[in-house]
């Protein structure tokens, strides 16, 4: 067989990216982006964190610098929803979730208060308790782990957690027999998130 060429500087598939294990950790935010909702859907605010303290320090930086493809994405994110002030019983929900986030925010960053400007949220510590997800994405079974609930960093730090049950979305099930693919390399983005299904 002939060589081809490049083989020493090809890169080799692997067994897919390391995955966070579950549990709470202490984010620090790194960026944040306004978001308006398309389709009826409502306005959130998408933000971008790390790990700032322990074993998993800097994971998601580790993860984005190992990522081969030209579309790299950042996976750690989550987005705080933005109520739509209509009136309903849902958006009444979405308010209470969205001052608990505020609220962690202000408990997690001394002198911080929330201002409106969610710039502001840049450089701020938070706390996040992280679980398994299990959901169909392209008609395959994943399951990943992605963040669950945001907390006070007090929190965190003191084991003032609960890691919640594996969570099943968009038709997963636990009683599916099916292999499950977990590759730990989904991009929380990626997956529609209901408001009804944001624990925060």
């Amino acid at each position: 067989m002939k060589k081809f060429t490049g083989y020493e500087e090809t890169k080799a598939y692997t067994e897919g990216a390391a995955k966070l294990p579950v549990g709470g950790y202490v984010l620090k935010v790194q960026n944040v982006r306004f978001e308006e909702g398309q389709h009826g859907n409502s306005d959130r605010i998408m933000v971008a964190f790390d790990v700032a303290e322990g074993e998993q320090k800097g994971f998601f930086q580790k993860n984005f610098d190992a990522q081969t493809a030209e579309d790299k994405k950042w996976k750690g994110t989550f987005p705080i929803y933005c109520p739509k002030d209509d009136g309903s019983e849902k958006d009444g929900w979405t308010k209470r979730r969205f001052k608990t986030i505020m609220e962690g925010f202000e408990e997690s960053n001394p002198g911080y208060a929330w201002n409106w400007d969610e710039n502001t949220l840049k450089g701020k510590l938070i706390g996040g308790v992280f679980g398994e997800i299990n959901t169909i994405i392209d008609g395959k079974d994943i399951t990943y782990v992605g963040m669950r609930f945001a907390h006070s960093v007090d929190s965190i730090r003191n084991g003032k957690f609960k890691v919640p049950d594996t969570q099943y979305k968009n038709g997963a099930s636990p009683n599916k027999k099916e292999d499950k693919e977990a590759t730990g390399a989904e991009g929380f983005m990626k997956v529609d998130v209901d408001d009804e299904e944001i624990p925060f």
